[in-house]
């Protein structure tokens, strides 16, 4: 597997020519768009990898994961009475579904409208408690107790992140958001700047991928059906408005982020990180989708084979 994955690395790195850093979080725009990085871990704890696994990033909306298994924990399916289980088709960012629509609700929980809801669905006395229950279950998920947010991107996003209060109040007006939408953003700024790793990313996805029980300590951190709830988000949503291509070219559950990073579960296989800052159009690492092209052809891990 080693071999395979520095193959993959030295074979991808091409394509980090083909896009862009991030630059609307002025933050994301300082890093190097032609580092990567993969790590696989499978179900008996084997540890794989190649590239630059050791570079902190940020796991910006890879994070949505975390926040709804949070708030499948707290409220159970009554999450789906705000927030949908649909494709948006949209851009993440995007306000037009939710204005044009009867109900208001957004359309999934992936997309900025539905994680926002989201994290206000985490219950907490106040937003500390609420970052710190969303900081622990990462941890958890991982297997790294020294997770922390990196302020410098928070702050970045604090002072750019306009788009999102103007979603965050129209759901406040709709009745959608619960609790102060000051309190709910600043969760969700600090949610998105939480640093982590190929190898958090990995152990988080091959969490999910044994069911919701770390491979690390054998301890349950999620309950069976909320992993399966989890995974299957991933699959249809998790790729922003690429969702579907994804699922066709390569066929597993992943879930992106604009900091490059992609972290991947397969069932009952293996949970897969990778790190590849540049970004096609839709927001999506492309060294890391082609990496992961190569390494689920070679190993056959579609889902549906």
């Amino acid at each position: 597997m080693n071999n395979l994955l520095n193959k993959i690395i030295n074979d991808t790195k091409i394509y980090a020519n083909q896009g862009e850093v991030a630059t609307y979080i002025p933050e994301l725009s300082k890093m190097n768009k032609n580092i990567s990085g993969i790590v696989v871990v499978d179900m008996e704890n084997n540890i794989y990898s190649a590239g630059d696994t050791n570079i902190k990033f940020t796991i910006q909306s890879m994070s949505n994961i975390v926040t709804l298994i949070l708030a499948l924990m707290d409220h159970g399916e009554k999450v789906f009475d705000k927030v949908g289980k649909e494709p948006s088709g949209d851009p993440f960012n995007s306000l037009k579904r939710l204005t044009n629509i009867n109900t208001h609700k957004p359309f999934n929980p992936m997309i900025n409208a539905g994680s926002i809801t989201i994290t206000s669905m985490v219950k907490a006395n106040n937003k500390e408690e609420r970052i710190e229950r969303i900081i622990k279950l990462i941890k958890d998920l991982s297997g790294n107790k020294d997770i922390e947010i990196n302020m410098d991107v928070y702050n970045s996003e604090l002072k750019t992140g306009d788009k999102n209060r103007s979603i965050a109040y129209f759901l406040k007006d709709k009745n959608i958001l619960e609790g102060e939408v000051c309190d709910v953003l600043d969760t969700y700024f600090k949610q998105c700047s939480i640093e982590i790793n190929c190898f958090d990313l990995a152990n988080i996805g091959a969490t999910l991928a044994n069911d919701g029980i770390s491979t690390i300590s054998g301890k349950r951190i999620v309950p069976s059906e909320y992993a399966t709830i989890a995974k299957a988000f991933m699959f249809t949503c998790g790729m922003y408005d690429d969702s579907g291509e994804f699922a066709v070219e390569v066929g597993i559950p992943a879930k992106s982020g604009v900091s490059g990073g992609i972290f991947c579960s397969v069932p009952n296989k293996m949970g897969i990180g990778v790190l590849g800052p540049s970004l096609d159009k839709k927001g999506n690492s492309i060294v890391g989708i082609e990496m992961l092209k190569i390494l689920t052809n070679e190993k056959k891990l579609c889902i549906f084979n």
